[in-house]
């Protein structure tokens, strides 16, 4: 499978990932035929008459479906990217995007803006902000003792700081009204794409595709530093920078993820796995194809959320159970892989 061409790779996860997109348009308690999506899109696009069916299709894909749709490649794409961006800084197939503390910070920020106020722009902002938080302290740890190898020491800061926010948190939960605080804490921390808007996706779109773009870029810069520092530094790789700008790239990524849909675990380990297993570790291939695969994952995952059961099951609990089996799979495979 190694030797297949990259642009087949990237061909092939693209199709995929546009099979699903369509199958996500279709299939939900509404279902919309193949023949009717093609005749609203002509509509759409080239004008014509309407019909009531294409008035109730602009409120099922416009304001349900097709935010959805975009909100998950989107995640997924984040999660993704940052996992394997994270994996090649540090040169540890076992991390993932949580670990210098930004899910945890990201956590608490949500927790704490739900706690003070009913504004759920509030609620996004100071997990924005306290993701960023959790990273600074994460990064102040790592840089307190010189002495030490700064990767082991980020990893070490990294879990410092989740404990810390994780700790903060269940003050948050402590304190939470137990009749309608604490379980939309509580929910919200399953993760979940209901609260996809248009407009909300669109805005967050700009930055999180800039964060996805410019990890897939440092591609080329993984694959050097996955040498060793000492070795990067003769190839003339600033490695200091290379690092600080995956950082804060995963960083704004996975702030941007917990903020649109809460905590989505497991993706942004098991993806950049699978994709290595199956087209090697070079990273100019790796990054574009996670950034694709983990799209089509998540939202495969949130369609069979939406309809495996009459209850909409929480999309953080679903990728959990699909990725705990796949990661067990995958790790019989990762020393060969990593090798």
């Amino acid at each position: 499978m190694k030797n297949i061409k990259p642009i087949s790779w990237i061909i092939g996860s693209t199709v995929l990932l546009l099979v699903v997109a369509t199958l996500s348009l279709l299939w939900g308690q509404y279902p919309i035929t193949l023949e009717t999506l093609i005749g609203y899109l002509q509509f759409k696009v080239l004008g014509g008459v309407g019909n009531d069916t294409y008035t109730l299709l602009d409120n099922i894909i416009l304001q349900i479906r097709l935010p959805r749709v975009l909100l998950a490649i989107l995640i997924g794409s984040a999660l993704a990217t940052s996992g394997a961006a994270f994996q090649a800084m540090f040169v540890n197939p076992l991390v993932s995007p949580g670990i210098l503390g930004v899910l945890a910070g990201a956590s608490f920020g949500a927790a704490m803006g739900m706690l003070i106020s009913e504004q759920w722009y509030v609620v996004q902002l100071l997990a924005f902000a306290f993701g960023f938080v959790a990273v600074g302290v994460a990064v102040l740890i790592g840089t307190m003792v010189t002495n030490s190898r700064s990767t082991v020491m980020l990893v070490l800061g990294g879990v410092i700081s989740s404990a810390l926010f994780t700790s903060l948190l269940s003050i948050i939960k402590y304190l939470a009204d137990p009749y309608s605080t604490l379980p939309a804490i509580v929910y919200w921390l399953m993760g979940s794409l209901t609260m996809a808007d248009l407009h909300g996706v669109l805005l967050i779109s700009i930055p999180m595709l800039v964060s996805v773009i410019g990890m897939i870029v440092l591609g080329k810069y993984f694959d050097l530093m996955s040498l060793g520092d000492e070795e990067a530094k003769a190839l003339g790789i600033n490695v200091t920078m290379i690092r600080l700008g995956a950082i804060i790239l995963a960083t704004l990524a996975s702030s941007l993820s917990v903020v649109m849909a809460g905590i989505i675990g497991w993706i942004g380990l098991i993806i950049p796995h699978i994709i290595r297993m199956a087209v090697g570790p070079s990273h100019r291939l790796l990054m574009p194809l996670s950034a694709i695969v983990g799209g089509a994952f998540l939202l495969l995952a949130d369609t069979i959320s939406r309809l495996a059961f009459t209850v909409e099951v929480p999309i953080g609990i679903l990728t959990s159970l699909i990725g705990i089996p796949v990661f067990i799979i995958v790790l019989k495979n990762a020393r060969a892989a990593w090798n």
